[in-house]
């Protein structure tokens, strides 16, 4: 059965699924985030962290959620239950709609989606906010993006306004109403209005809501990781949508987690996707930003993944060094960057914070039941505290 089938026959069946009388869900809080991250539990992470751990200490990225959860029970669509919602990544904040960044784009296995990535593989920049939300609702958060961007910044210096967003998605169906389109403009435009700098938080919030990673409860997680002086000071950040993964090969600093956690899996076969996001404040140019993103992978591998067939494993990253290098009365213009000899240390980083992110997404979560009450297990802290010290892991 190839990817495009299986993914098919997944929707095909929660349209079959018969409804209950009907009646509207109930709007319900998000379930209380876990406040401990993954170095809390013990976990030998290697590299350094910035201050707040997180992509947002790359200076001027900003970070915003719409969170959606409400009704329980068996799925009536159209009405719920809901699990899902969007997240906003603002490069420069609010001066993104203005002043594009340097990006890189590439896709370790393409059964996903990421709009706006024809335009970066052309261009080299990635101009506006950078939206996840779940696969069913691209469109509608493409389109709100547009408007969005259009009552805020109005056209170009040209007189044009245009716009191509990059809106990445994984699947939430098994916990989501993911064919009742609840996602609306309106919770668009509220996740971008709320992008903050400085601490943000993980776990089912934003797209990540509805996730599922190595069958534990996933979702949204960062981290970061800040180079000493003598490899340029920079700092790099990772902001993960982690729904990816079989429970056997979840691998947390080398131990077998997944391995010795087997009860409570969820799927007979590979289900998920994960989208990564690389932010630096290195000024590194676009093909060098596009092998920054190969370097997701490694991350991604060092927590046991094999990006699967069925998986949607797609990595952006940007740097928010060069400002205003789009300004179309200079005829040249002149940046800086990073010679392609000395980018070790940001490929270590890299591969470090994006291990750490989506180790933080799983850390950082509670369980959830979702529609038709399917159940999936938060990560069990006491269990990977056993682990990491019968490994002779634990810090």
């Amino acid at each position: 059965m190839n990817a495009t089938f299986s993914r098919l026959a997944a929707l095909a069946l929660l349209l079959l699924l018969p409804p209950l009388d009907a009646r509207e869900p109930q709007t319900s809080p998000p379930p209380a985030q876990q406040t401990i991250r993954a170095r809390a539990l013990g976990v030998p992470f290697d590299g350094t962290p910035g201050a707040l751990n997180s992509i947002t200490d790359v200076t001027g990225v900003e970070v915003g959620y719409t969170t959606l959860i409400r009704g329980e029970g068996k799925l009536e669509v159209g009405k719920g239950p809901v699990r899902t919602g969007v997240t906003a990544i603002l490069p420069r904040g609010r001066a993104s709609i203005d002043d594009p960044v340097y990006a890189g784009y590439f896709s370790l296995n393409g059964n996903g989606e990421m709009t706006g990535t024809a335009w970066i593989e052309e261009s080299g920049f990635l101009e506006g906010p950078l939206m996840i939300t779940n696969t069913h609702s691209v469109g509608v958060v493409r389109d709100a993006t547009i408007s969005w961007r259009v009552a805020h910044g109005g056209p170009d210096p040209t007189g044009f306004a245009w716009s191509l967003p990059v809106v990445a998605e994984t699947w939430d169906g098994y916990l989501n109403d993911v064919n009742g389109f609840h996602i609306k403009p309106e919770d668009v435009a509220n996740a971008l209005d709320t992008a903050r700098p400085g601490p943000i938080t993980e776990g089912s919030v934003g797209g990540g809501t509805g996730m599922i990673c190595f069958e534990f409860k996933g979702g949204t997680g960062t981290a970061s990781r800040v180079l000493d002086k003598k490899s340029g000071g920079y700092v790099i950040g990772a902001l993960v949508q982690a729904n990816c993964g079989r429970r056997a090969q979840l691998t947390i600093a080398g131990v077998p987690v997944g391995k010795e956690i087997t009860e409570n899996s969820v799927f007979s076969r590979e289900a998920g996707s994960i989208i990564i996001v690389i932010a630096t404040d290195a000024p590194l140019l676009p093909h060098q930003l596009k092998r920054l993103a190969r370097r997701a992978s490694l991350g991604l591998a060092r927590t046991g993944s094999v990006s699967g067939n069925g998986s949607g494993d797609l990595f952006l990253a940007f740097s928010t060094a060069n400002p205003h290098v789009t300004d179309p009365v200079s005829p040249t213009y002149s940046v800086t960057t990073v010679p392609n000899d000395r980018m070790d240390p940001i490929f270590t980083a890299t591969v470090q914070a994006v291990e750490e992110a989506i180790v933080n997404a799983l850390v950082a979560n509670q369980s959830m039941t979702g529609r038709d009450n399917h159940h999936v297990d938060a990560l069990p802290h006491e269990r990977v505290r056993e682990l990491l010290k019968k490994y002779n892991r634990l810090q």
